[in-house]
């Protein structure tokens, strides 16, 4: 399957730019085509930069539907979701809608693991009083915030106190966690499921959409 991936964050970053896109190549052997918005370096963090990002999204995703079976867009705030479901006649998921959705699946408590102090609104508006949340570190008040050596430390430290509050199960509430392959430390330190968005994302697509195949006439 092609799949076209969206990366609501600037960068010209190869191993950052291309790092969700091998993480599903690897998962579920998908031919993936990335791209990335344009200005928009921190990404999407807040309601302004949600805003600014909607309309690059869906712009971005009519051009790529051509060439591609299906999209992600791999930002846990789903900017441009139904603008670019509402263009395309392809499978369009939302790494936030397909993340909390596992979690539902799993059942019981969601702790939301993300930035600062708030979840990403498809994941808040799906979980709904199954979300349990804390203040997150303020050193990860942007996705890049992960990437630096205190932001993965917080993080870890962040999601000890979900699974002490109650968490049954920790919803990774930032893509940029998947970035630097955050989900295996969590799953081998806490002992409860941990879903990563972009692989959840995934997972959505192999359940339930095909490859265009060629009509022979």
């Amino acid at each position: 399957m092609r799949v076209g991936l969206i990366r609501a964050l600037t960068t010209s970053d190869r191993r950052m730019l291309y790092a969700h896109g091998d993480l599903l190549a690897r998962s579920f052997g998908f031919d993936v085509l990335t791209r990335c918005i344009p200005d928009q370096p921190f990404g999407v963090y807040d309601d302004a930069s949600f805003r600014a990002a909607v309309p690059k999204v869906a712009t971005l995703a009519v051009e790529m539907a051509g060439g591609v079976d299906a999209l992600i867009i791999s930002c846990c705030a789903d900017p441009g979701l139904p603008e670019t479901r509402a263009a395309l006649d392809i499978p369009v998921i939302g790494a936030g809608s397909a993340a909390a959705a596992a979690a539902l699946a799993f059942g019981g408590r969601a702790g939301v693991l993300g930035l600062t102090h708030q979840a990403p609104g498809p994941i808040a508006e799906a979980l709904g009083d199954r979300m349990l949340l804390i203040d997150g570190p303020d050193s990860s008040g942007t996705p890049e915030g992960f990437l630096t050596p205190t932001g993965i430390f917080d993080a870890l430290a962040q999601a000890h106190m979900l699974v002490d509050a109650g968490a049954e199960v920790i919803v990774q509430g930032s893509t940029g966690l998947s970035s630097i392959g955050m989900t295996r430390v969590l799953r081998d330190r806490l002992g409860v499921p941990v879903i990563d968005p972009v692989t959840a994302a995934g997972s959505v697509l192999l359940s339930g959409a095909a490859p265009r195949t060629v009509q022979m006439v």
